[in-house]
C-alpha cells in the first residue's frame, strides 16, 4: 500500500475505525483522537502492508492495539496518581460501573488475552471470526478467553 492511499482510506474507513475505538474507549473525544492516531500509524506502516489481509482487518487490528494501549496507559496513570497523588481522586476515576471494571481488566490483562476478550465480549464476534483476526485457531481463542476469565475472576476477588 502506498502512503498516498492513506487519506483515501481515512475518508472510506474513518467511521469504521471511530466506531471501533468508541466501542473500546467509551469516550467520543478519546475515540476521535484514537482515530487520528490510528491513521498516523497506518501512514507510518503503509509500506509494511503487503495485502495478505483485507485493509479493514489491518485497520481493525491497529485500532484494537492502539485502544488497548490507551487503556493500559490510563490504568498506569491512575496507579501513579494513587501512589503519588492526593488522597482524593478525580471524578472520572471514581466511577464503578461494569464497563469501567471491564476496561480496567482489559488494560491489565496479557495483550493476547485482552485482544481475544475485546473481539468476543465487546464486539460479539464468534470464536472463528476472532481467530481469523488474531491469526490463530478457534481453539486458541477459547484457550485465551479461558485464561482471561480465570485471571479476571482472581483479579476481582483480590484487587490488590
Amino acid at each position: 500500500m502506498r502512503r498516498e492511499e492513506i487519506s483515501q482510506l481515512f475518508e472510506k474507513y474513518g467511521p469504521l475505525v471511530y466506531r471501533r475505538a468508541l466501542g473500546i474507549l467509551k469516550n467520543p473525544e478519546q475515540a476521535q483522537e484514537a482515530t487520528q492516531e490510528v491513521f498516523i500509524k497506518a501512514f507510518q506502516a503503509a509500506e509494511g502492508f503487503d495485502g495478505r489481509s483485507k485493509v479493514t482487518t489491518w485497520l481493525y487490528q491497529i485500532t484494537t492495539n492502539h485502544c488497548l494501549n490507551q487503556l493500559r496507559d490510563r490504568a498506569r496513570r491512575s496507579e501513579l496518581w494513587q501512589q503519588h497523588g492526593e488522597l482524593t481522586r478525580p471524578a472520572d476515576l471514581q466511577a464503578t460501573d461494569d464497563g469501567i471494571v471491564l476496561r480496567k481488566l482489559l488494560s491489565e490483562a496479557a495483550p493476547d488475552q485482552a485482544r481475544a476478550a475485546v473481539y468476543v465480549y465487546i464486539d460479539g464476534m464468534s470464536h472463528q471470526d476472532a481467530a481469523e483476526l488474531l491469526n490463530i485457531s478457534r481453539r486458541s481463542v477459547g484457550n485465551l478467553l479461558e485464561r482471561f476469565n480465570q485471571w479476571a475472576r482472581k483479579r476481582l476477588e483480590d484487587p490488590s
